[in-house]
C-alpha cells in the first residue's frame, strides 16, 4: 500500500535537495539545446535507475536493528546538510552537442549525463536513506523519483525563469534545514531507543 504521507515527505525533500544540484542546471542546458521531451525522456529514464538502486540499497539497511538505521541514517542526513550548506557552489560542465537531434542521440546524451553525474549523488544517499528510515520502498521511490522528475521538468522547461525568482541559496537553505530537522529526529530516535 502506498502512503500518502511518506509519498509527499520524499517529494519534498528530494525535490529541493536537487534544485540546487548541477544536474537541474545540466538540464536546462540541454533543454535550450535540444527538443524538452527528447531530454527528459534520457533523463528520466537515468532517474528512474538511480531511484532503484538508492530503494534497494535503503531496503537492505532495513534487515539492520532500527536503533543502528536510525543512528546510520541520522548522521547521514546530517552530513547531506553539511554538504548543501558548505558547497560553494559547482561550476556548470560543459555538455557536448550530439552530431544529429534524433531521440536516441539526445535522449541517449541526457541518460548517459544524468547516470554518470547523479551516481552517488547526494539525492540518491538521501533516498537511500528515507528507504531505510520508513520501510516503505514503494512510497520512497515514488516520491523520489517524482521530485526528480519534476526539477528535471523545471529546469528543461523553466529553469531560468525558476531561479529568476526563487535564489538558489535560498532553495539551498531550506533543502539544508529540512535534512538537519530529519537527521535530528533520527539520532533522538536512535538515542531513545
Amino acid at each position: 500500500m502506498i502512503s500518502i504521507t511518506v509519498t509527499a515527505l520524499v517529494f519534498g525533500v528530494i525535490f529541493l535537495a536537487e534544485l540546487p544540484d548541477k544536474t537541474a542546471l545540466a538540464g536546462l542546458v540541454l533543454g535550450t539545446r535540444y527538443r524538452a521531451s527528447y531530454v527528459f525522456a534520457g533523463v528520466a529514464a537515468a532517474f528512474l535507475l538511480h531511484v532503484v538502486l538508492a530503494v534497494a540499497a535503503g531496503s537492505v539497511l532495513t534487515l539492520l536493528p532500527q536503533q543502528i538505521v536510525h543512528a546510520l541514517t541520522g548522521v547521514l542526513f546530517l552530513g547531506g546538510a553539511a554538504m548543501l550548506l558548505l558547497n560553494k557552489g559547482e561550476e556548470e560542465e560543459e555538455v557536448r552537442k550530439p552530431a544529429d537531434q534524433s531521440f536516441w542521440k539526445v535522449a541517449g546524451t541526457g541518460f548517459m549525463l544524468i547516470l554518470v553525474a547523479e551516481f552517488g549523488d547526494l539525492t540518491q544517499i538521501m533516498t537511500a536513506n528515507l528507504a531505510a528510515r520508513y520501510d516503505d520502498p514503494i512510497s520512497v521511490g515514488l516520491g523520489a523519483v517524482l521530485g526528480l522528475w519534476a526539477v528535471a521538468g523545471l529546469g528543461i522547461v523553466g529553469g531560468k525563469a525558476l531561479m529568476k525568482r526563487v535564489p538558489l541559496r535560498l532553495i539551498t537553505q531550506i533543502a539544508a534545514l529540512l535534512m538537519l530537522a530529519l537527521g535530528v529526529w533520527s539520532l533522538w530516535e536512535a538515542v531513545r531507543g
